[in-house]
């Protein structure tokens, strides 16, 4: 940014550079293999009818997931944040760098200790840092407030992310969990992407403080769809 005088555009097409490179991995260095049991190559990997095999417990995690997802719309809203407190243009991928340095950071324990816990409990405390990360970021003045706000937010992510993984390995069919991982991602990309559309909205309609705060209040709902998830479960 420094060096091509804040030129956004430029920035972005030598992003795509490893992106491509991404592209032409997967596609050339990737391959399914043989099924195990057969030797023989694998077939289309999701039929209509295997969606039967995916029971109630797992579009309870997808439910969640989105949720969670609705909660925490892109971290572009964090860079805007963080703009409108005054850094200037060529730091915000400072913005980033704070939030995945405490998501990579704090991984690692979050996933050991849901090894050893109910993993109800790191994403309780997922919750907490993500409504705590919106109050700081809506209600918050001054970049110290700020990057608070995106500490948090990566925080939220240590607590949740692998944990919703983990939660969805558990939850489907060992033959169909490569495809169970494509649902739930694809509900929470649509998640993602209704949630960044409404949190736009409210930024341009209301201010700031409504986008975060309506964060909070799904954080809030997610919160609740787990407690009663786990209680249902319990009976």
């Amino acid at each position: 940014m420094f060096v091509l005088a804040n030129d956004m555009r430029a920035i972005f097409w030598i992003a795509l550079l490893p992106a491509l490179v991404s592209v032409l991995l997967v596609i050339f260095g990737v391959g399914e293999g043989a099924d195990r049991s057969t030797g023989k190559d694998k077939g289309p990997p999701l039929r209509l009818g295997d969606l039967k095999s995916f029971d109630r417990r797992f579009w309870i995690v997808v439910g969640i997931g989105v949720v969670f997802t609705l909660a925490r719309f892109s971290e572009s809203f964090l860079v805007l944040r963080a703009n409108d407190e005054g850094l200037p243009l060529a730091w915000t991928p400072l913005v980033l760098v704070a939030m995945n340095l405490v998501y990579l950071l704090g991984a690692y324990p979050a996933g050991s200790i849901s090894d050893r816990v109910d993993p109800v409990w790191p994403m309780a405390g997922g919750l907490v840092c993500l409504v705590l990360a919106d109050m700081c970021l809506g209600f918050g003045s001054g970049l110290a407030a700020t990057f608070l706000g995106i500490a948090l937010w990566g925080a939220h992510m240590a607590l949740s992310q692998g944990i919703l993984a983990k939660l969805v390995a558990d939850a489907v069919p060992d033959h169909l969990r490569g495809s169970g991982f494509g649902l739930f991602n694809l509900a929470t990309g649509i998640a993602m992407l209704f949630a960044s559309l409404l949190a736009g909205a409210l930024w341009k309609a209301a201010g700031p403080v409504a986008t975060f705060l309506a964060g909070a209040v799904f954080a809030s709902i997610a919160g609740g769809l787990i407690g009663i998830s786990r209680f249902s479960s319990r009976r």
